[in-house]
């Protein structure tokens, strides 16, 4: 009888703990009416330009092309992709009263976000490396700027973030119990030591972020300081031009990568660790809700990478669209003169 009563009262206190957990974590879904209609437009200007521009990179004369540009921008363009995919999951979840589309949100989706996120992150630090290389080692022998070099770098990166995200994964639906409630946050699914190894994942991915973004930092710096250079040695040079070029694009593209991911992995660490504070929960929710909306951003603005860095992917889009104007043109004249025709 006594053992029934400790097991109660044990049992009442967990509840009790667990209400002021959920009390804690609540989340305002006042604010879903914001983030639905701004990731929906997010989502479909996204769809159609990372559609454009996979079917320029692997349905058309581009799939042809081999540079060590090609083979990184093809890769961002299909994490971009995927990410675009996952975007109508995080939509649902905000409306959802659903356990089971939860659990699966968090178990898949969620990590879905983060493998797409990390490999845009690191794409965008080869595009930039790669640039770099090409104006230390302009006439390309080094291992490093060899189109081999790339497709091996790429599918080791691949392996790289898939093999944490599957073993996560795993260990989270092994360990997870049953659900009647659905969950403020996903990170309220895990047990103890999924917490832990989920933390770890997160303070690794902050330390390839920054190697990723000092890097690029160092890159712009040493292309502006090659810039200056040769300039004062000679100011009309063709040489200085290129110079000058690459400069402008590894402003854009560090521009990018600042506005998209800074912002998250500023706010994320101290949200997996501060979050549990009732005082600081509703603020770094909302906080880390608007840095993972701009996170999500650079499905939109990567095309503008594409467009900047790679002069065939520019010229393949003007020939795409040279041959619709004459495609529509040639149907025009064909319909003028069934018209002609037929009087």
């Amino acid at each position: 009888m006594g053992y029934l009563v400790g097991v109660d009262l044990t049992s009442v206190t967990n509840q009790t703990a667990d209400d002021d957990i959920n009390q804690c974590d609540q989340s305002d879904t006042k604010a879903h009416l914001f983030f639905i209609p701004v990731y929906t437009l997010v989502f479909v200007v996204g769809l159609v330009l990372n559609s454009l521009t996979l079917k320029v990179y692997f349905c058309s004369a581009q799939q042809q092309v081999s540079s060590i540009m090609m083979v990184y921008m093809r890769n961002l363009a299909a994490s971009d992709f995927l990410l675009c995919l996952y975007l109508p999951l995080r939509i649902i979840n905000y409306v959802s009263s659903s356990v089971t589309f939860s659990v699966v949100y968090c178990n898949f989706a969620v990590f879905g976000l983060y493998l797409n996120m990390y490999a845009s992150i690191l794409f965008m630090g080869y595009i930039a490396a790669n640039r770099y290389l090409k104006i230390i080692y302009p006439l390309g022998n080094h291992f490093l700027r060899t189109v081999q070099a790339a497709r091996i770098i790429s599918t080791l990166t691949w392996i790289f973030l898939l093999a944490p995200v599957i073993s996560y994964v795993t260990l989270s639906i092994l360990t997870q119990e049953a659900r009647t409630v659905v969950p403020d946050r996903c990170e309220s699914l895990y047990n103890a030591q999924v917490h832990v190894f989920y933390k770890i994942i997160h303070i690794c991915s902050a330390v390839i972020f920054l190697v990723v973004l000092v890097s690029m930092i160092f890159f712009y710096h040493s292309a502006s300081r090659s810039v200056l250079q040769a300039q004062q040695r000679q100011l009309a040079s063709s040489r200085c031009k290129k110079l000058r070029r690459s400069r402008r694009k590894m402003l854009v593209l560090v521009s990018v990568f600042c506005v998209c991911f800074v912002p998250y992995h500023l706010v994320r660490l101290p949200y997996i660790f501060l979050h549990r504070q009732c005082s600081l929960s509703k603020v770094f929710y909302y906080l880390k809700e608007l840095t993972v909306l701009l996170s999500v951003l650079n499905v939109c603005l990567d095309p503008f990478i594409y467009f900047m860095f790679s002069k065939a992917f520019r010229s393949q889009l003007i020939h795409a669209r040279g041959s619709e104007g004459q495609t529509r043109a040639t149907n025009s004249e064909t319909l003028l003169n069934t018209s002609v025709i037929q009087t």
